[in-house]
């Protein structure tokens, strides 16, 4: 298993194949916003690129839940990157051809996001598989920790600045870094498959189709899990709204220029990175519960902040804080999630989760692209608001959470 004073070798496998697919990640975050913003300047286009983003999940969240759970998660992320790499390629010949319109461009981000859900459940599942209970948190926190260090401080400023050139240069290196990652895959190790968490014998032979409504069942059934659930929903729906026209505030309201967006936007990796080291200390200081609590009121307070004083400065501050607080709360409800969900339902669990929870989300993106058109700052205000509001209703629920 794990030794004492590690998280051992094959989550360290682990982690570096994911950094290489978060760098993929990082680079198709910035460019995307980046190229709608040079095909349109209606808000509502522009959020549609946030919606297309999430859509996916609704669709395909639980039929890549079952696939998770049913083949070698080694496979799963493989498949994943690799339906990246061609992507990435497709877009980077659009580009360079003249062919990229803003249809092209979703349709692009649509089928990645489809298969994000593949990726996202596969590493999930993974983790509790090679990492001992105890573990859980301190090995979702350096993953959360690798991803904002890749994501914004690496691939941020190296994709705002070299788009700024040619966006063919980080197209490219996209391509070449999500290849790195497909071959990464192949060498985690066999408990990275997910095969020693046994069926019971009602599963096996079961049609797959069947299988679409386990993870429901287990969340229903569990009251802190589906209370969870819709809390995550409506705050989330809220906070896309606020965010879904986010290039568009900073480039257009802040007057930030396209070179350095990647810069400004190293503010929320700041936030992420101090999030995913004051994580645990927080947990052992205050408990799950409280901590997560008040990171949610955290995050609705911090975004109203943007929208109500709209300069560089607090909106620097704002993105670290609303990164940081978010980077907490993943942190311990996905720790809190691995160590009550049996391992055979991971994936099943997770996606059914995520259905509901990224796939509503592109109706508060449409939402924030609709507010957008009034003032790039009345998201922000309605949607820290509503975020805010719900905060403080379920703070008592948040308050009981146990420690994962």
């Amino acid at each position: 298993m794990v030794a004492k004073r590690g998280l051992g070798p094959a989550f360290a496998n682990l982690f570096t194949a994911n950094l290489a697919s978060s760098l993929g990640d990082g680079i198709a975050r910035v460019a995307a916003p980046l190229l709608a913003a040079r095909l349109t300047d209606d808000p509502l286009l522009i959020s549609g690129i946030a919606a297309l983003a999430l859509l996916p999940w609704l669709f395909f969240a639980i039929p890549a839940g079952i696939l998770v759970d049913r083949i070698d998660r080694r496979h799963a992320l493989a498949l994943a990157n690799g339906v990246r790499v061609a992507l990435a390629i497709a877009l980077f010949v659009l580009v360079a051809t003249d062919g990229l319109t803003i249809w092209w461009l979703y349709l692009v981000i649509f089928v990645y996001g489809a298969f994000e859900t593949v990726y996202d459940g596969a590493i999930r599942a993974i983790v509790p598989s090679i990492v001992e209970r105890s573990n859980l948190s301190r090995a979702n926190a350096r993953i959360e920790g690798g991803e904002l260090v890749v994501q914004n401080f690496l691939s941020g400023p190296f994709t705002s600045v070299l788009f700024a050139v040619s966006a063919l240069i980080p197209l490219g290196v996209n391509a070449a870094v999500f290849g790195g990652a497909l071959a990464l895959a192949f060498f985690l190790p066999k408990a990275a498959s997910g095969g020693q968490f046994a069926r019971p014998v009602a599963e096996e032979g079961t049609p797959w189709h069947r299988q679409f409504t386990d993870g429901y069942h287990f969340i229903i059934r569990n009251r802190m899990l589906r209370t969870l659930w819709f809390f995550s929903t409506f705050t989330g729906i809220a906070f896309t709204a606020a965010t879904a026209s986010y290039v568009l505030f900073v480039l257009d309201t802040l007057r930030v220029p396209e070179a350095w967006f990647g810069f400004f936007m190293l503010s929320g990796a700041v936030g992420g990175i101090v999030g995913s080291v004051v994580a645990g200390p927080l947990k052992e200081r205050w408990g799950t519960g409280l901590t997560v609590a008040i990171m949610t009121t955290i995050t609705g307070a911090a975004t109203v902040a943007i929208g109500a004083v709209p300069t560089i400065a607090v909106a620097a501050v704002g993105t670290a804080l609303t990164s940081g607080a978010i980077t907490v709360w993943n942190i311990h409800i996905m720790s809190l999630r691995q160590s009550v969900i049996p391992g055979r339902l991971l994936g099943r669990v997770h996606g059914t989760g995520r259905t509901l929870l990224w796939g509503a989300m592109p109706v508060g993106a449409l939402l924030g692209g609709l507010l957008g058109r009034i003032d790039l700052t009345v998201p922000f205000l309605v949607g820290g608001g509503v975020s805010l509001a719900a905060s403080v209703v379920f703070f008592r629920f948040l308050m009981t959470l146990p420690n994962a």
